[in-house]
């Protein structure tokens, strides 16, 4: 019999005392067979007493507990918690867990790019999802209790703004503030208790209820994972500090035997009903089966979280990844090995800080599995080659006359040795420091709450934690905010305080200074043209951070076309090098963007970074790919996440930046194919979220055939469904514009005997040729109006019209979308019947 959830012994209402509440926690606990430990008690009780507490303790000591429980006093009391974490993945995860403990229907999820049960009493969400909150609502947001997970973000250069915000403007919440790493909290504490006149404990620990043991290894990393392997002291994480490295690292360890057979037999069933419909989900399908897991931000969400439940169910001993799991993402691991101390920051190449050590070496050691954490250091290559080749020259002097050192790498390394690896193990993580920033965005939130904007903003500037040099720079920078956005018609200012133009749609948002660049840019359109909705994507793309992965890939495509052609035509090689350096990434109007750039600059000088032209999206949609087919196209099977999640930000940018009046049908027609593309490459959470409410405990293997067969029926919403028919329509549409019939070949699917082959489609098209010389793919030959879409039964039907010069339009494609085979394909498939006038 299954012990009752946290949630059926609560009391509710008047009986929702400390003590009653405290009691049922305590059942729960003992129902489960757990023991507090001293600080989760000490927390616990600080924080039923209302009190804000932080908490520092080590990796595996029940921080989760803790927050558990003050979750579960807003519960019990008819209140509202938000608990933050730093990654979605992670979001996701407590999502669960909560849910579990106090029931599907209390617990809801935000993250940005999904929504589930979000008017649940128990939200779960990124930090910046609650920091906009609080700014548009403050103390109205009756917030009750706060829990801010890996608080150590607060310290971060580019997200301390959010973790900063909701301790200044929710003065009548209490907060739980958790991470193994926090350092010196002295001035946070403080300000806290002066901003809520509410007394601040501090619960620390440093005992870890599994101890760590560290070693510094002088061996390869080949040999030091198949030792531990030997030495059972799996699962093991390698981590690297690139997701290039992680994947080459686990293609490395293929020609060994990682599991038993019987192991095997397990994961091959785990995984029986899994899809890994991507290029990079071929490669992970092989490792995974082996015993081998990837785990990197590159990767699509469904990946990572199915490498996270073999981990947890055991069925993985080697998962070669970033430092993403550092970021308490719950994969047990008994041993970590740091393949390297060095990583590049975002400006060099440095030692890696006593905090990010820490944060990794603690996933070491599982709770009630291990009584011991290994902690591995690699020391670096050269020099384990240079003590390899000193060994085998010893007692030979002739050798060792001949033996030539190897020297470190020129780029990418920072010297690192076995008395970094130990002052790394005894230093303290540095002290988190203020990262308050003034955006665009944070001003028009606070304006968002109407009259009471401006004092409300002041409050804010004023209460930030910060000198008052750097609060008087900061609210120079918000005034000079507000008068841009007065200047560009986005703020009205009324006698009653500044407020959003009415014209500009609910979601309307700007995060930066570059989306008040999208909006000025935008009114200089001309939105009669026909190209007005691809101008606008290259506008929002040069304003969006450059995803280098899937630029470099692009560039590399286009030389090796380049290169190929240049060879056919009989180039000469000094000829062919010096047009191969001419060749660019590309960057549709650049010119104009950094004119209209420059412009813009003029009239807010106090505008920092510049743009940064490309063409993803807009190349995506001129080329009618979908995700997967622009993966295929540019070979980016390593790079899927950055892909995904540069897609969502263009995205949640055009929708958010452009206002409604300010698009056309072609640009709505546009966001439409941009959102489906997004929505269908991964709903896990929200199929999981659902197991959940029907009272089921998803198992490994049962989640990952939902995952499957629910997130892969693309079938499913009809009007999503129709949209990607369109897209793969107008694939097949360019395909023959370019005469490439064995593309088209590919792009249908078989039909029994009637078979499409290149001939076939050139005698077909033959008569079309005749009379006209090319076929239309512009924007206006992708128009809604020159495709008709029959939706009824499991056979839909299509007809295209092939657009030539004159729009006559007496060209057609007539198609069947069978539902049954795209559903089991993950993608529409297209039955041609007939071509013709």
């Amino acid at each position: 019999m299954n012990a009752p959830s946290l949630e059926a012994l609560l009391p509710r209402g008047a009986d929702a005392t400390s003590d009653a509440i405290l009691d049922a926690f305590l059942a729960h606990c003992r129902a489960r067979g757990l023991t507090l430990y001293p600080a989760q008690e000490e927390a616990i009780l600080e924080l039923l007493e209302g009190r804000h507490v932080v908490l520092a303790t080590p990796t595996g000591s029940g921080k989760s507990m803790v927050a558990l429980a003050a979750c579960a006093r807003a519960l019990a009391r008819g209140e509202r918690a938000f608990y933050t974490a730093p990654i979605k993945a992670l979001v996701a995860e407590k999502f669960f867990e909560l849910c579990r403990a106090l029931g599907p229907e209390h617990v809801g999820m935000m993250t940005g790019d999904a929504a589930v049960n979000r008017d649940a009493p128990i939200v779960c969400c990124t930090a910046e999802i609650l920091a906009n909150l609080a700014l548009r609502r403050g103390d109205d947001a009756r917030i009750a209790t706060v829990v801010m997970d890996e608080f150590h973000y607060y310290g971060d250069r580019d997200r301390g703004t959010a973790w900063q915000v909701p301790l200044i403007t929710l003065r009548d919440a209490q907060f739980l503030l958790m991470s193994a790493t926090l350092g010196d909290v002295t001035t946070i504490v403080e300000a806290i208790e002066r901003r809520t006149g509410r007394p601040v404990v501090s619960v620390t620990s440093v005992n870890r209820p599994v101890p760590l043991h560290f070693v510094y290894r002088e061996t390869t990393l080949l040999d030091t994972a198949l030792e531990l392997l030997r030495t059972e002291r799996a699962p093991v994480y390698l981590v690297h500090f690139t997701q290039r490295a992680a994947s080459e690292r686990a293609q490395d360890f293929m020609s060994y035997e990682v599991l038993t057979k019987e192991q095997k037999g397990k994961v091959k069933e785990a995984l029986a009903r899994f899809r890994f419909d991507t290029p990079f989900g071929k490669d992970l399908k092989r490792w995974v089966h082996h015993g081998i897991g990837v785990h990197h931000a590159g990767m699509l969400p469904k990946y990572r979280r199915m490498v996270e439940r073999l981990a947890q169910e055991g069925l993985l001993k080697l998962i070669c990844g970033t430092d993403t799991l550092g970021v308490g993402v719950n994969v047990p691991i008994r041993s970590v090995v740091f393949t390297q101390l060095c990583k590049f920051d975002g400006d060099k190449t440095a030692v890696v800080s006593a905090r990010e050590f820490h944060q990794i070496a603690g996933r070491a050691g599982r709770k009630g599995f291990d009584d011991v954490g290994y902690v591995y250091c690699q020391a670096p290559e050269h020099a384990v080659e240079n003590l390899m080749a000193q060994r085998k020259a010893e007692g030979d002097p002739k050798k060792q006359r001949k033996l030539v050192t190897k020297k470190p790498p020129e780029r990418g390394y920072a010297h690192w040795d076995a008395q970094t690896f130990e002052r790394l193990i005894g230093a303290h993580p540095e002290r988190l420091g203020s990262r308050f920033e003034v955006s665009h965005g944070l001003v028009m939130n606070v304006l968002a709450r109407g009259p009471d904007g401006c004092t409300a903003l002041r409050s804010l500037l004023r209460a930030s934690h910060d000198s008052r040099i750097v609060q008087h720079r900061n609210g120079r920078k918000a005034v000079s905010i507000v008068r841009s956005l007065r200047d560009v018609g986005i703020l009205e200012l009324t006698p009653g305080g500044p407020r959003v133009h009415e014209d500009l749609q609910r979601d309307f948002s700007l995060d930066s200074a570059h989306g008040l660049f999208v909006v000025e840019g935008v009114l200089t359109l001309d939105r009669e043209s026909p190209s007005y909705a691809l101008e606008v994507v290259s506008l929002v793309e040069a304003t969006l951070e450059d995803p280098r992965a899937v630029l470099e890939r692009q560039l590399d495509t286009l030389k090796t076309r380049a290169l190929q052609r240049m060879k056919a035509e009989g180039l000469e090689y000094d000829e062919r090098m010096a047009e191969l350096e001419r060749i660019e990434n590309p960057r549709p109007g650049a010119a104009e963007l950094y004119a209209l750039f420059d412009e813009f600059r003029k009239k807010h000088p106090w505008v920092r970074g510049g743009l940064s032209p490309k063409s993803v999206v807009r190349d995506m949609y001129e080329e009618g790919e979908s995700f997967l087919g622009y993966v295929k196209v540019y070979g980016l099977a390593r790079s899927e996440g950055v892909l995904l999640r540069y897609l969502t930000d263009a995205y949640k940018a055009l929708v958010q930046t452009v206002p409604e009046g300010l698009r056309t049908p072609e640009l709505e027609q546009l966001l439409e194919w941009l959102g489906t593309n997004v929505r269908s490459i991964d709903a896990s959470l929200l199929v999981e979220w659902e197991t959940l409410q029907r009272g089921e405990t998803p198992a490994i293997d049962a989640a990952s055939a939902q995952v499957s067969l629910d997130e892969d029926d693309v079938t499913a919403d009809p009007k999503a469904f129709a949209v990607l028919v369109r897209n793969e329509v107008f694939r097949l549409v360019r395909a023959l514009a370019r005469k490439d019939y064995v593309r088209a070949c590919e792009i249908l699917a078989e039909d029994g005997e009637d078979v499409w082959t290149p001939e076939r489609f050139e005698g077909a098209l033959a008569r079309y040729y005749e009379s006209y010389e090319v076929i239309r793919t512009d924007p206006v030959a992708r128009a809604p109006r020159f495709i008709t879409i029959e939706t009824e039964g499991r056979l839909w039907r299509a007809k295209q019209t092939l657009l030539d010069p004159e729009e006559h339009g007496d060209f057609l494609l007539d198609l069947d979308i069978d539902l049954d085979r795209s559903r089991e394909a993950g993608r529409p498939v297209l039955i041609l019947g007939d071509l013709g006038d």
